[in-house]
């Protein structure tokens, strides 16, 4: 991005990894039933050499785009970097990795993107039904039905529900359940989640401390918990939330989730969908064990 950068012509090199299922390739032995690789790289040098680009960012957005329109491909990573960047002390190639899905594109051009905490640990999730809690509008349960995955959605804004169940539609997923119900009722209150019923539960940007037994409870064994949301420290970079009673103090949320087996845990300032600022969130993956610690 120096002057002497965008004076000089800048060699970049390109790694794409476009994961594919072979289907009848591997029997037909025909080139139409696989991805021409000579295609993608006349179409990944046609697009980067159609404009300028001042970041390489910009650059891998567009070929991102350009591969999941143009291919048969559901997911695609790209490594595009400078070889040799004419800045002192720089030795070696400087660049920037990205990673997008099929459904996460398609979505992140209705500004329904999902989170990129849920999308980096979609592998370690089992397959099966979802709870989507305080799903809003719905950005995670279309990316969990995308993959597969039977979703009950969860959320007090019965119109926020209304357009969840008209995008679902609009994408043919049959597998998503909406239900209007408000969380944080008088206490004794039960919300009704079962017990053991659900392989994966979700919950993004919400905290209702009194709600995780219930969610401990409808994590059938060998589900996943994944639950996101700010901590204390976003309340004094960002005065967001406005009350600080709905931010995480530090190491709450794994004592909130106590007798699941933490598989992931950080705190600190996370790069969201937005293009700019960090959000300090507390992010945690936690299994719950398929039989109970006998007693002593």
């Amino acid at each position: 991005m120096t002057p002497e950068e965008r004076s000089r012509p800048q060699p970049l090199a390109v790694d794409i990894d476009m994961p594919y299922h072979l289907g009848s390739a591997g029997v037909s032995d025909d080139l139409a039933h696989t991805i021409d690789y000579a295609k993608v790289v006349q179409r990944v040098v046609e697009v980067g050499t159609a404009q300028d680009s001042s970041l390489l960012e910009t650059l891998a957005e567009r070929l991102l785009t350009m591969l999941l329109d143009e291919f048969p491909i559901t997911q695609v990573k790209l490594w595009v970097r400078k070889l040799h960047p004419p800045i002192t002390a720089v030795t070696g190639s400087v660049g920037v990795t990205v990673e997008r899905t099929r459904p996460a594109q398609q979505f992140q051009q209705r500004g329904l993107v999902p989170s990129p905490f849920l999308v980096e640990q979609l592998h370690r999730l089992p397959k099966g039904k979802a709870l989507d809690v305080a799903a809003g509008h719905g950005r995670h349960s279309l990316f969990l039905a995308s993959q597969g995955y039977e979703v009950d959605a969860i959320d007090r804004d019965e119109n926020a529900l209304a357009q969840l169940a008209a995008a679902a539609q609009s994408h043919a997923y049959s597998t998503i359940t909406t239900r209007a119900l408000d969380l944080e009722q008088p206490a004794p209150f039960d919300p009704g989640l079962g017990k053991e019923v659900y392989d994966v539960i979700v919950v993004f940007f919400y905290l209702h401390r009194s709600l995780f037994p219930s969610l401990i409870d409808a994590l059938k064994p060998g589900g996943i918990l994944a639950y996101e949301t700010f901590t204390i420290d976003n309340y004094f970079h960002h005065q967001h939330p406005k009350r600080w009673e709905f931010c995480l103090t530090p190491n709450e949320l794994l004592r909130l989730s106590s007798g699941l087996q933490i598989l992931h845990y950080d705190e600190g300032g996370h790069r969201g969908n937005q293009t700019s600022g960090l959000a300090y969130t507390a992010q945690l993956l936690a299994h719950k064990p398929m039989h109970s610690s006998p007693s002593t």
